[in-house]
């Protein structure tokens, strides 16, 4: 203190996190800081300080930096940096009373919260011991007063009144703030409770609340004072009104996992029935076909009942080669009609097993696959299909060019971690095509696998429930394949999806004809109607541009109402679908998916339904390589085409916050919010299609399995392995021990399976920091079989992928779609996306400025 007046350059030097885990407290800190020092004082500081403003100079302060230091102060209020332990700026000795004072602020509110927290435990006990509330709620749902049917109906009856009363009664603004606050703070305190029944609570919430907001918006908030206003508002609310069915829909879908566990075989083999394996190939190269094929001929099933085919839509000649040196059989066609149904169909004439398995030419089954699924055709007779999970060992798109590969779940995960699981309840698990049995008289009596739609997996399995025939999902990974290996392959696959679910919405739509359960016909319809998002997705990419751009309201109501009606349905429905499906998808992420997708899965969507005969089927390519980093920017443009509308639209925007009348800056702030929302989505979708490099051929897997190291000199050491593949593997070494002397040497690995040894030759790649790196040499036919048994075919090859954390809090996802969308749109505007011949234009200088107004990562140091 010099003066009387704080020593703000000390002050500044002297700014610590409270805690190292909640690093948004720096943020609150230096907002505070910023907001109460005279503009000398947070100068002084600030100089010292540069570590948290990297894109700051504050020796020669530009007025640009008037936007640039509070953008950065609230990114560190809100969003989580890094951990990497203690941080702080480096600071001399010296303090203030104020600088004590920020410091001790954040440990005080936490001490606050917890003596609170402490209080009301003491007083309340239970109400904060989640395992005795869990009891409480499933002993209240399965009381045996619940299978009294009047009283259930009662029950059911005064809810549905209750419901409908609390969706279509007026509030006013007061009202409804009271009505969504008491609410949330029940469902906050209902979400602590674990168990399936407290997740039906959340829904029924979330039910209630969303439907509240689509009758606000159906009876409150239409403006028909002009068109503009009535066709942009209307547009809007029948996208809102699908995105409210696919909730409704998805609920009932998933409510309730059935959990299904494997069905034991007889002791007897003599009654195990004989299995046809069908292994469908057109164009994929051998490497990818022979672990397939050498994981199904030795899995575990008696030999004389075990057949293995591969059915060769492409007549190659090096295929046909490998089946008959491999023993395996080979079927081919004259005629290639049909694609992989065809193939499928044509075989099946040629075979009589009992069943039938099928796997894609990727997807490389357990030793232990048959002896799961085949139990519950022995004990039901009517039961035609058992279906597992398709897991990928490879990066799909999203996971290579995103870097989130084993960090957060990819795109599938929800649909064969949760959704099957809660369509076996129903019995409506869908054929997916792979990694699953058939009994073949129900498969002949549908007529085969469906050939009127490019889905014909979900088509036959549509076909076979409506013969009253019931289907089996066992959510136990048994087999695992290749991802997609580019986003334009990516997006290719599912304009396949879209367009087959379409066409069966169209040609054999569930909600008609005979066969169906009423809760199977909401689960196929839910699938269907699911693959219509892309209108829907690209209204709400653009729906706040109507207002920012052409002053028309789509939501023709006061801002303060927007907050109390539309914040609560989607606070209500994230909190509810990261409760039920956060294991398997972090909250947002399904937005992001569909804005990548939503553009091309339109036109296709939308022939289909309109022509549903048109369409043919197209062979997803897998196994590829990227040769080298690069941008798709064919795949792109649409992405381009909406962020620059977007970013338009911010522009206009912030003139609107200038010039506008005062009546209406509340309305411009929620649609700024919204476009900046649909700015962060769109730039990511960018980052997935700037392809990144990847030259493997053959997928590394992430295990830790036992193996023997022989050195040349006849010393033996065990280790274990880090990853491993077709091509090689790589291993931990013991602590201290040097192969530097045998790089140019044949090395030996030995692999166990049961009580089997079997051994590999290889070479060393590379030796470092006790990790061996090898590569297989010249192994034979007979050991490259005996190495998938070791490894990709081991029954418990896939038990970790099995086990998923939940995301724990939707912020998560939150913080994911801000941190790669920032990322994305400061790299766009730098110009490291931009081709170089764009560099050099006049306007992208304007790109850099704006880009040099985005908030940087703090350039931190450890202690």
């Amino acid at each position: 203190m010099s003066g009387g007046r704080p020593d703000w350059r000390a002050l500044g030097l002297r700014l610590r996190l409270s805690h190292p885990a909640d690093p948004p407290s720096l943020g609150l800190a230096l907002l505070s800081l910023f907001l109460v020092a005279p503009p000398q004082g947070w100068l002084a500081w600030g100089r010292e300080a540069s570590r948290y403003f990297p894109h700051v100079d504050f020796a020669r302060l530009r007025l640009a930096d008037l936007i640039r230091i509070p953008l950065q102060l609230l990114w560190l209020a809100l969003v989580r940096l890094p951990e990497a332990g203690p941080r702080a700026l480096r600071s001399p000795s010296g303090s203030g009373r104020l600088a004590r004072a920020a410091g001790r602020f954040g440990a005080a509110a936490a001490a606050g919260r917890a003596a609170c927290r402490g209080w009301l435990q003491r007083q309340f006990p239970a109400w904060f011991d989640p395992e005795r509330l869990r009891r409480a709620v499933e002993g209240a749902a399965e009381h045996q007063w619940w299978q009294n049917p009047l009283l259930r109906g009662g029950c059911y009856a005064l809810a549905a009144l209750l419901g409908a009363v609390c969706v279509t009664t007026p509030f006013d603004e007061a009202s409804q703030a009271v009505f969504t606050i008491v609410l949330l703070l029940i469902a906050l305190w209902v979400r602590r409770i674990p168990g399936p029944v407290s997740t039906l609570i959340l829904m029924v919430f979330s039910i209630a609340v969303s439907t509240r907001y689509i009758w606000w918006r159906t009876t409150s908030t239409i403006n028909d004072d002009s068109w503009p206003n009535l066709v942009s508002g209307l547009i809007l609310l029948g996208a809102e009104l699908y995105a409210w069915l696919v909730l409704l829909l998805g609920f009932l879908q998933s409510s309730w996992m059935l959990k299904r566990k494997a069905t034991p075989l007889p002791a007897d083999t003599s009654l195990w029935p004989t299995v046809d394996v069908f292994i469908p190939i057109y164009s994929e190269p051998l490497r990818v076909l022979k672990p397939t094929v050498f994981a199904a001929m030795t899995m575990d099933w008696p030999r004389d009942k075990l057949r293995v085919h591969i059915l060769d839509d492409g007549d190659s000649e090096e295929i046909r080669r490998f089946a008959a040196e491999a023993g395996a059989g080979y079927i081919t066609r004259a005629r290639h009609d049909h694609a992989k149904a065809g193939n499928i169909n044509h075989a099946l004439g040629l075979t009589g097993g009992e069943f039938v398995a099928i796997f894609d030419c990727d997807h490389i089954p357990t030793r232990s696959f048959l002896q799961v699924t085949m139990g519950g055709f022995l004990r039901d007779a009517k039961l035609a299909l058992v279906q597992t999970p398709h897991h990928f060992f490879s990066a799909d798109p999203f996971e290579r060019n995103l870097d989130t590969h084993h960090k957060i779940p990819n795109e599938n995960e929800l649909f064969y971690g949760r959704v099957q699981d809660g369509n076996d309840l129903w019995n409506a698990t869908f054929f997916c095509g792979s990694c699953a049995v058939l009994r073949r008289a129900p498969l002949l009596e549908v007529g085969g696998i469906a050939v009127e739609t490019v889905t014909e997996d979900a088509h036959t399995s549509l076909k076979l429930h409506r013969l009253g025939y019931r289907s089996s999902y066992l959510n136990t990974i048994q087999a695992a394949g290749l991802a997609t290996e580019s986003l334009s392959a990516h997006v290719g696959q599912r304009i396949r999806w879209a367009r087959g679910m379409a066409q069966i919405f169209r040609s054999d739509n569930p909600l008609f004809g005979k066969g169906l359960t009423l809760g199977q016909r909401f689960c196929y319809l839910n699938a269907m109607m699911h693959f219509l998002y892309g209108i829907p997705r690209l209204v709400f990419l653009t729906a706040p541009l109507a207002f920012l751009l052409f002053h028309a309201y789509t939501i023709y109501a006061p801002a303060l109402g927007l907050v109390l009606y539309v914040v609560p349905h989607m606070v209500f429905a994230v909190m509810s679908n990261s409760r039920m499906h956060g294991q398997f998808r972090r909250s947002f992420w399904g937005e992001i998916y569909e804005t990548v997708l939503a553009w091309y899965i339109t036109l296709p969507t939308t022939v289909a339904l309109l022509f549903p005969g048109l369409g043919k089927f197209n062979v997803t390519a897998k196994g590829g390589v990227v040769e080298e980093n690069y941008v798709d920017w064919d795949i792109s443009k649409p992405y381009l085409a909406l962020l620059g509308l977007n970013l338009l639209g911010v522009g206009f925007g912030a003139y609107r916050l200038w010039q506008g009348p005062a009546n209406e800056m509340g309305t411009v702030v929620v649609n700024l919010l919204w476009v900046g929302y649909n700015t962060l989505l769109l730039s990511v979708a960018l980052a997935v299609a700037r392809e990144l490099r990847q030259v493997r051929v053959a997928h590394r897997v992430n295990a830790a399995l036992p193996v023997t190291l022989h050195l040349p000199d006849g010393k033996a050491y065990r280790c274990h392995t880090l990853d491993y593949s077709e091509g090689g593997m790589a291993l931990r070494l013991p602590a201290g021990l040097s192969l530097r002397r045998y790089r140019d040497e044949d090395l030996t690995v030995s692999l166990r399976r049961g009580q089997r040894s079997f051994a590999f030759p290889c070479r060393m790649v590379f030796a470092r920091d006790g990790r061996l790196s090898v590569r297989f040499s010249d192994l034979s036919m007979e050991q490259e079989r005996e190495l998938v048994q070791c490894t990709f075919a081991r029954a418990d090859a896939w038990l970790e992928a099995d086990a998923r954390a939940h995301e724990g809090s939707p912020l998560h996802g939150a913080g994911d779609v801000w941190r790669m969308g920032s990322s994305s749109l400061r790299q766009l505007l730098a110009g490291a996306l931009l081709p170089a011949s764009l560099r050099g234009a006049r306007w992208f200088s304007i790109l850099r400025g704006l880009g040099s107004l985005l908030p940087r990562q703090p350039q931190l140091i450890r202690d």
